[in-house]
Order: structure tokens, then C-alpha cells, then sequence
């Protein structure tokens, strides 16, 4: 993938991650895509991973730990996480991450790639349809 623009999806809904792989894909990056935190993990290095997009509620290693995990790193990439959750343990949670933020299923397109774009520091247009 070298000299692609990278974006990560976990997400342990397979409908969910192949509609958010379309609409990132529909703004010029490449994307992979994981059904769990432990996939992730054993995938290869972040050096070109520009954005996590993340699920909090996960089977197994939940988004909130993953991205402790990824926030160790050395380079590690920028997180946004997503939820369909938002109650009180959810959102504490979130707090104490340490993420700047997160969305909340169901969110509209512009909302990610605005958010995608805000994290990676440019703007991120989705072509005309």
C-alpha cells in the first residue's frame, strides 16, 4: 500500500464495515478492514495507517482497550470511535480513552469524513454522486 492513503475500519458488523469501506473508498483512500481488535493486531505495521475508525463494542478486546493498544504505539495513527451506544458506562468510557471524541450509529456520511478529515489535519471531499 505504499504511497495510498490508508484508512482502518473495525467494526464486528459485516454490513457496517462494508458500507463505511464504500464511503471512504469514494474519497480516494484504501482501506482495510477488521471484524475484531485481535484481526487488527495481527495485521501489519501502522506506518501508513492515516485513521482508525473503531467500534467501542467489540467481541473480545472492546475498541476502548484497542485503542490504548494502538495509542502505544510508537506511530500510532489517529482514532475515531464509533458507537451505538451512547449510555452513561459508554460514554465515561470514552472519557477516560482519552479519545477526542467519537460518533454515534447511526451517523450520517458527511459526519465521518468530516470527522476523518479533521483527524488527519486536511480536508476530505467525497466526488459528486
Amino acid at each position: 500500500m505504499t504511497g495510498e492513503h490508508l484508512i482502518r475500519i473495525v467494526d464486528d458488523d459485516p454490513s457496517v464495515r462494508r458500507a463505511l469501506a464504500r464511503l471512504v473508498r469514494s474519497c480516494g483512500f484504501a482501506v482495510e478492514t477488521f471484524a475484531s481488535a485481535d484481526e487488527y493486531l495481527s495485521a501489519a505495521s501502522t506506518d501508513e495507517v492515516e485513521c482508525v475508525v473503531l467500534d467501542i463494542h467489540l467481541g473480545g478486546m472492546s475498541g476502548i482497550e484497542l485503542r490504548h493498544r494502538i495509542h502505544g504505539e510508537e506511530t500510532h495513527p489517529p482514532v475515531i470511535l464509533i458507537t451505538a451506544h451512547d449510555d452513561d458506562a459508554t460514554l465515561e468510557s470514552i472519557g477516560q480513552s482519552g479519545a477526542p471524541g467519537y460518533l454515534r450509529k447511526p451517523f450520517d456520511d458527511s459526519a465521518l469524513i468530516a470527522a476523518i478529515g479533521s483527524a488527519i489535519g486536511r480536508q476530505v471531499d467525497r466526488p459528486p454522486s
